[in-house]
């Protein structure tokens, strides 16, 4: 007995020293299981509640696991005897009653907690960013640039070309979303985040969203419609491409000056190019033939 039970203090180490020995943080790769990275400020706090949200089930899961193998062996048949036979244990029913009832509340406290952290929005955001989605593309329009949107700096994608929606880093940006048609979602997977675009609610409350993108992130991600929204849903991928603040002004400045998007990028952000490096479009004609064939 002495001997199980010094085993049972080693395992118990061994499994407490695992985050130690990994660098229990959420910026640890082991931790994220395969989430993005995050290279937003609010990505940031979902990603932690996310990473400890699993860990708190982990640690539960362990506790049921070991329970059911400690009742197996403990109370495995030793003989045609029947065991003593116990009805109601009010102690325990109440523990394990109350216990769920504070993991739930403990979980919901967090995420309303992060949930108001993550959808704060700022009076005065540095960038302002109208997203117009429509069956099957997007068009991206940069508000500061003109009080009236037919006049304002604008990129839409065509079936040859990804839209680009450039973005800089360490400055507010202040997301107004709407549909032309059905509900979409606008997502980038790098955000940690989504947010559905209900028609009929143009710049509505719940169609506008804020970040910051960190900096050091500057790059080409991938963005894509995350709401089944018809027949060339899959189809409806765009990129973001971050720039530092020096290199957003002069994009915008390009743009203002008659320069087409890939014009400008090509200028601003050489290294990358003009054109989508993190997605590509699909080939609609070579697509209609293997559905007609």
């Amino acid at each position: 007995m002495a001997r199980g039970n010094r085993l049972a203090r080693v395992a118990a180490l061994g499994l407490l020293g695992v985050p130690a020995l990994s660098g229990c943080t959420p910026d640890n790769e082991f931790w994220r299981w395969g989430w993005p990275e995050g290279i937003t400020e609010q990505s940031q706090d979902i990603k932690e509640l996310w990473i400890w949200s699993v860990i708190a089930a982990l640690i539960v899961g362990i506790l049921v696991w070991a329970l059911i193998f400690w009742s197996m062996v403990k109370h495995r048949k030793k003989g045609d005897e029947l065991p003593r036979q116990t009805a109601y244990n009010l102690p325990l029913e109440i523990v394990y009653s109350i216990i769920p009832f504070l993991i739930i509340a403990g979980l919901f406290f967090f995420t309303v907690v992060v949930q108001n952290k993550v959808q704060e929005r700022s009076d005065e955001p540095d960038v302002n960013i109208t997203v117009q989605a429509f069956k099957w593309n997007w068009e991206f329009l940069y508000a500061d640039t003109a009080e009236d949107e037919e006049d304002q700096v604008s990129t839409v994608g065509t079936s040859e070309e990804i839209p680009i929606l450039v973005l800089p880093t360490e400055q507010t940006v202040q997301f107004y979303v709407r549909s032309a048609d059905v509900i979409h979602s606008f997502w980038v997977p790098e955000f940690l985040f989504k947010l559905d675009v209900i028609p009929g609610n143009a710049n509505g409350r719940d169609n506008v969203f804020e970040v910051t993108i960190e900096e050091g992130r500057e790059g080409a991600y991938v963005g894509r419609c995350a709401e089944l929204c018809g027949t060339y849903h899959a189809y409806m991928n765009f990129e973001l491409r971050v720039v530092s603040q020096e290199q957003y002004a002069d994009y915008l400045e390009l743009r203002e000056g008659g320069a087409t998007t890939a014009e400008a990028l090509a200028e601003v952000d050489p290294e990358l190019g003009g054109y989508s490096v993190a997605t590509e479009p699909y080939d609609l004609e070579r697509d209609a033939q293997q559905v007609d064939g």
